[in-house]
């Protein structure tokens, strides 16, 4: 049961975020990585953002996460490399998680297209 003197709290919704927000990613490094974030929280101790990570072939982007990240493929294989040695070869519907401190390296082959979903406040990459 809700409390009377409780405003309700809204959800928030964003439609074609997939298919009209990635055209315009903004580039993050080299030529071929872009990220956008899409929507973020307003909880300021333990903010949430998500939005889309596209990566074209190129050179590899090798990132170390200052928060924790997962990441679902959606188009595409992206390889990923981390410093414990381990190496996959994400496709379409795989899921993978990054903890705060984990470096990792990403490239492709072919292209690819991954919803992401951080512990961090917008724009803080």
């Amino acid at each position: 049961m809700s409390d009377s003197t409780t405003a309700p709290v809204a959800m928030s919704f964003y439609p074609n975020a997939s298919s009209e927000g990635t055209k315009s990613l903004p580039l993050i490094a080299h030529e071929n990585h872009f990220l956008g974030d899409v929507s973020t929280s307003s909880d300021p101790d333990k903010p949430i953002s998500a939005g889309f990570y596209r990566l074209q072939p190129g050179p590899a982007l090798t990132y170390t996460y200052t928060y924790h990240e997962q990441k679902i493929v959606l188009e595409g294989t992206i390889r990923v490399a981390d410093e414990a040695g381990n190496v996959h070869e994400a496709k379409a519907g795989d899921v993978l998680y990054f903890p705060k401190g984990s470096t990792i390296t990403f490239s492709t082959e072919g292209g690819a297209l991954a919803f992401f979903v951080g512990q961090r406040a917008k724009g803080a990459i």
